[in-house]
């Protein structure tokens, strides 16, 4: 899960994710990062972290990062959050960039639509909540499309 600071949206992408393939049984290795760097080190915004504990998901001990070359080896699937951030995902990746594998994280929810999960950074909690709801959607999903690729493979 990536996004630009690795504090509000891409967190609770990955608590979510995680709550919601373990529940499913799936043993994922679910992250997050950001493609600035600027608040490594630091905890989740504050009003992600009350949102998504309020939805019985903690995020609190997570830790900001930045996406690496080495996370375009390591992970089968990186989704980005928005379109500007999924551009700072192919400059940095370079000859390591798969578009077959980096995606925007709305296209499980609304396949070719090239949608952005909207940055809630300057705004109020309401909009917060409205990023969490969007993320949980996609989330579920995500989880639905992997099974019913599963089941397509099984009947081949």
């Amino acid at each position: 899960m990536v996004c630009l600071g690795n504090i509000c949206r891409s967190p609770l992408a990955e608590g979510l994710l995680q709550a919601k393939a373990k529940a499913a049984g799936l043993n994922w290795q679910v992250d997050s990062a950001g493609t600035n760097g600027f608040h490594n080190g630091e905890s989740p915004h504050p009003l992600s972290q009350k949102v998504a504990s309020a939805n019985g998901v903690d995020i609190s001990n997570q830790v900001s990062r930045q996406l690496t070359q080495a996370d375009f080896e390591k992970y089968d699937r990186l989704y980005a959050m928005a379109n500007d951030v999924l551009s700072d995902m192919k400059r940095m990746g370079g000859k390591s960039f798969d578009p077959a594998k980096n995606t925007l994280f709305l296209n499980e929810l609304y396949p070719g639509q090239e949608m952005d999960i909207p940055d809630p950074w300057y705004g109020k909690e309401e909009g917060y909540v409205e990023v969490f709801q969007l993320i949980d959607r996609t989330c579920e999903a995500l989880i639905q499309n992997y099974f019913a690729t599963q089941q397509q493979m099984t009947s081949l």
